[in-house]
């Protein structure tokens, strides 16, 4: 699906990001992105959590986060194995963040700030073992809503 609001080579700088965040935790991040969002995005984002099937994790550390662009709502959520050692006002101070980034008009800065972010804390928390595999795809998924 074509987007408005996110080149091909946005798309690639953001995988090349969340790579990066990933390389020295067991930690998981993906990106979500659609154009609308006809319900509360915590809820929708817990839909796509699934949909994608990132509980599907060994240690249960996936983060999804999920923009609604032209309804201006996100959402940041992670695993079990997350919630047990990220405290809940962090995905507050990200999300503040990117809303800051994304009124300033600036869409990529503000992904690319918080998949930075998310790897740092992820690292801190749930830092690579000799052993570590690429568990969910790094690629941005493109809803069709």
């Amino acid at each position: 699906m074509a987007t408005i609001f996110l080149s091909d080579s946005e798309k690639k700088e953001l995988a090349a990001a969340i790579s990066a965040a990933e390389e020295n935790t067991i930690g998981e991040i993906r990106v979500y992105l659609e154009k609308h969002c006809r319900e509360e995005p915590l809820n929708r984002a817990l839909k796509v959590f699934r949909q994608l099937k990132m509980e599907k994790t060994q240690e249960r550390t996936g983060v999804l986060i999920y923009v609604a662009h032209d309804d201006r709502k996100l959402a940041i959520i992670g695993d079990k194995g997350i919630h047990e050692k990220v405290p809940e006002n962090f995905w507050d101070e990200v999300k503040s963040e990117m809303t800051s980034n994304f009124a300033e008009g600036n869409f990529l800065a503000g992904l690319k700030l918080a998949i930075s972010r998310c790897g740092d804390h992820l690292h801190k928390n749930f830092p690579s073992r000799s052993a570590n595999p690429n568990e969910l795809s790094n690629e941005v998924v493109i809803g069709d809503e």
